[in-house]
């Protein structure tokens, strides 16, 4: 370490303003590395006319303005996605001899979370200036799959100061975290059914707009091959929010509404109809399951309006439930997307919100403030992708 802090210099150190820096001599500082203490002798370059400092070996190092080294903001960041920050703490010090603070281990894990995030959001700002290939563009992936949902993480109080939530007074205690993934899928099963490509399965996310978060999504698919597709297919719960998304950025999918979604509004409908009635609900239930799963939607919907109250007042939820369907009806025809050898539910993005978000962001007793929580999400989000690696050898170049 010391010899690339210190030495002569092959070239003229430059300050950001553009002017030749002086040397000021050779100072000293600790360096915390996985191998334990390092006391290191790095040479001082500051600007004369703006008086600011560099030292052109931390910069070589990656240790700028830090007194860890990558390998252990490396190893501190992959710990600190998993487990709490305390953990992280006696984790190091029981397996690698390290001494580091719960706080110490929050700021450096979050640090790098932050650093990914700028990197990843860089990529998306060039590809949001990209103009799209030309429609002659070889397809070469079968189908591309793009699925995103929302799921809340508990925040501080002063992260829900004045925002409306579920609470029995109307307050918020969480903070909507939106996620999506991609992922391809060419083959099939023994019995016919769609099985994903191993490994190409990607994670992004964070608690932003959903007009933010429509950009983000879409930088995703275009970097996984969003224009060299044959066939785009996204798998939802049908928020309206997310229709928003697909019309402006993806308005030639194939959108689908999640099968055991729609099971569930078919279940509440049954529910609103025949409430006293067990027999008739069961009845309707049964049939209706197998007009959704032949999508046949108009039948459920002809059907129910049938047992609807006369009074045009009454029966609010269930004429909600109807509207659901009314809306959705083009999204649900199941057995012609069973046809097409597609997917029929959002399973993928459902256990990504509990494994990439809720396992560790959902523990008992925490609360996050945003820029804390988005740090770890983009942590937990490139591991899950498998761009780790990718990311810290960016830094390294």
């Amino acid at each position: 370490m010391n010899a690339v802090g210190t030495g002569r210099r092959m070239e003229a150190v430059s300050c950001l303003c553009g002017s030749a820096m002086q040397s000021r001599g050779v100072r000293e500082k600790q360096v915390v590395t996985l191998l334990g203490n390092a006391r290191y002798r790095h040479s001082m370059y500051q600007c004369p006319a703006c008086k600011g400092v560099r030292y052109p070996g931390d910069e070589v190092l990656d240790i700028v303005d830090t007194s860890r080294s990558p390998g252990l903001r490396r190893q501190t960041a992959r710990l600190g996605a998993k487990e709490s920050f305390g953990e992280v703490a006696k984790d190091l010090r029981e397996l690698a001899g390290v001494e580091i603070s719960r706080k110490d281990a929050e700021r450096v894990a979050e640090a790098t979370g932050e650093d990914m995030e700028r990197w990843d959001k860089a990529q998306r700002v060039r590809i949001r200036a990209m103009e799209p290939p030309p429609a002659d563009t070889p397809k070469t992936i079968d189908t591309l799959y793009i699925e995103f949902d929302g799921t809340g993480v508990p925040m501080t109080k002063e992260e829900v100061a004045g925002r409306k939530g579920k609470q029995k007074d109307g307050s918020a205690k969480t903070r909507e975290a939106k996620l999506g993934c991609v992922f391809t899928q060419t083959g099939f099963d023994e019995k016919g059914r769609p099985i994903r490509d191993p490994a190409s399965t990607s994670f992004t996310g964070a608690i932003e707009t959903s007009t933010v978060f429509g950009w983000r999504i879409y930088a995703e698919t275009v970097r996984r091959g969003l224009y060299e597709a044959k066939r785009v297919v996204i798998l939802t719960d049908g928020a309206e929010w997310i229709k928003t998304i697909i019309g402006m950025h993806f308005p030639g999918a194939t959108h689908i509404i999640d099968l055991y979604h729609a099971r569930e509004h078919l279940v509440d409908l049954t529910k609103q109809l025949f409430d006293r009635d067990l027999k008739r609900l069961n009845r309707y239930k049964d049939r209706w399951w197998d007009n959704l799963d032949e999508g046949n939607i108009e039948k459920i919907i002809e059907e129910a309006k049938e047992q609807l109250p006369k009074d045009p007042k009454a029966g609010k939820d269930a004429r909600q439930e109807i509207g659901y369907f009314e809306k959705n009806k083009e999204r649900m025809r199941y057995k012609e997307f069973k046809g097409q050898g597609l997917f029929l539910g959002s399973g993928v993005i459902e256990a990504g919100c509990k494994s990439v978000v809720g396992q560790r962001m959902k523990q008992s007793g925490m609360e996050w403030s945003v820029r804390g929580a988005n740090a770890i999400i983009a942590l937990r989000c490139m591991e899950a992708s498998g761009r780790t690696e990718d990311y810290w050898e960016q830094r390294t170049a």
